[in-house]
């Protein structure tokens, strides 16, 4: 039971990008198209929940027991980089067309605030190991969740019509917002 209140919590009550509002820059920039959602978000998914994984047993079995716990941001920082770069080169021989549709945007899992933050959570709230990796991958489900529903809207409002004063980025932050206030309902915030 546990378990699905970490899934069900990650998923909707604490989505990464549209309660906590972390990884807002790929949410906003990657959200054109469903396939390319889709895409990032599987990416995001690998990405996370590896880096939970090895970054609990980092903290378990290397800065805890040598008390560096002050070199957990750096050493998450780049256990998440080394994986952004496994999953670019996998995506490049895998799917070259994906690949340059996720364009910048792909290499940013580095720096996206929602990778290191749950990696952060994860210690912070004491999850064991499977825990961490079942918040890990909640986590970027949802953030999945996030992208491919904003997709699907944009896609509809394209063929839309669309004042010209609102189309493309600012039409994309009321959706955003209104995305929010949907999922602040889960949690109880009205």
């Amino acid at each position: 039971m546990e378990y699905v209140i970490i899934v069900i919590a990650a998923l909707l009550v604490n989505n990464v990008v549209l309660t906590q509002f972390l990884g807002i820059c790929p949410f906003l920039g990657v959200s054109g198209k469903i396939n390319t959602s889709v895409g990032m978000g599987a990416a995001v998914i690998f990405v996370m929940s590896l880096a939970n994984l090895v970054t609990y047993l980092i903290q378990r079995y290397l800065l805890i027991p040598l008390h560096i716990e002050f070199m957990q941001t750096i050493s998450f920082i780049l256990i998440i980089a080394f994986l952004v770069q496994v999953v670019e080169i996998i995506l490049k021989k895998v799917n070259p067309a994906l690949y340059q549709a996720l364009g910048i945007y792909l290499p940013l899992i580095t720096t996206n605030c929602a990778v290191l933050g749950v990696t952060l959570l994860a210690v912070k709230n004491n999850f064991n190991l499977l825990e961490s990796v079942v918040y890990g991958a909640s986590m970027a489900a949802g953030f999945t969740l996030a992208l491919i529903l904003m997709a699907g809207i944009r896609e509809q409002l394209d063929l839309m019509n669309v004042p010209k004063a609102m189309k493309g980025f600012p039409v994309s932050l009321l959706l955003a917002g209104l995305l929010a206030m949907a999922f602040w309902g889960f949690s109880g915030i009205v």
